[in-house]
């Protein structure tokens, strides 16, 4: 695979943006048909089967308790950061929730001060503030007011987990395999969302579902969990990871345009701008640091 030219992946990676992008419009319509936890338990069911079938050699070598254990952990966190999205989802609109969640990359470096005692660097504190002016300007209403919807909050939270979940890869994925811990998280994160599913939703009728539904449901499987996680992880591993932070980012700015396209969400001048300061913030957070540190030529 990584026999191709970077430019290659360069594509790779912002076709999997675009993805991303779009399966916030496509998740936002499955939601009509199913709750938030039995769509997520369901997706992650059948992405760790497909997974576990695909890398079964890769589980045969690896998997041992403490894949187990960490991978576990690892599910904890990122099982509740989709669910606190989905959730959130239902009550935002796709574009707002994608800006929502991008700012994930900008608690990273403050929740790492927190877990690692790792002083986040100047343009890390520069980021935050541009997202938090960024969520400031999304949540102006008509008259100025301060109004974030339900969902817009639970989309925040999400975004904590997210980080959260970035954090304690870094900090357990060292001598482990990362595909092995990948599958095993997956699978944890089942659990997770069919635990609050049963506990808190009532069971889906899927025989009821339509066309749409289905076609949804594969997109979120095969597209996003299956194809664009297998990109991510390569592409990452060859194009040089400002570049590739910067493509990856441009998974809110799809969100978006397929949102105004296909969703008709309507965006004020307020929250275009808000939109814009939190693409700002995740440039500084992800990219500035990279070409700061570049050894001159």
């Amino acid at each position: 695979m990584d026999a191709k030219p970077t430019w290659f992946w360069k594509l790779a990676l912002a076709v999997s943006a675009a993805i991303w992008g779009g399966a916030f419009v496509v998740v936002k319509g499955a939601l009509d048909d199913i709750s938030p936890a039995w769509l997520l338990a369901l997706r992650f069911a059948l992405t760790t089967v497909i997974l576990c079938a695909v890398f079964r050699r890769t589980l045969r070598e690896h998997l041992d308790a403490d894949h187990l254990r960490t991978g576990a952990l690892l599910g904890l966190f990122s099982g509740a950061a989709f669910l606190a999205q989905y959730v959130g989802l239902a009550d935002t609109t796709p574009g707002r929730s994608a800006f929502l969640t991008a700012t994930y990359v900008v608690f990273v470096p403050l929740l790492n001060w927190a877990v690692a005692r790792r002083r986040p660097a100047g343009v890390h504190i520069a980021a935050a503030m541009l997202a938090l002016a960024g969520v400031g300007f999304i949540s102006l209403a008509e008259g100025l007011s301060f109004s974030l919807s339900w969902g817009d909050l639970v989309t925040l939270v999400c975004a904590v987990l997210f980080a959260l979940h970035i954090v304690y890869v870094a900090r357990f994925s060292e001598g482990r395999d990362i595909m092995t811990l990948t599958i095993v998280q997956i699978g944890f994160s089942t659990v997770v969302a069919l635990v609050w599913a049963i506990a808190f939703e009532p069971v889906p009728d899927l025989a009821a579902a339509g066309g749409g539904f289905w076609a949804a449901f594969g997109y979120i499987v095969i597209m996003s969990s299956c194809i664009a996680m297998v990109v991510q992880n390569v592409g990452q591993s060859i194009v040089e990871p400002a570049t590739a932070a910067l493509l990856l980012s441009l998974e809110s700015v799809f969100a978006v345009i397929f949102s105004v396209v296909f969703y008709h969400e309507v965006l004020t001048p307020r929250v275009i701008v808000g939109f814009a300061l939190i693409f700002a913030a995740v440039l500084v957070s992800e990219v500035l640091p990279s070409f700061l540190d570049k050894p001159a030529e």
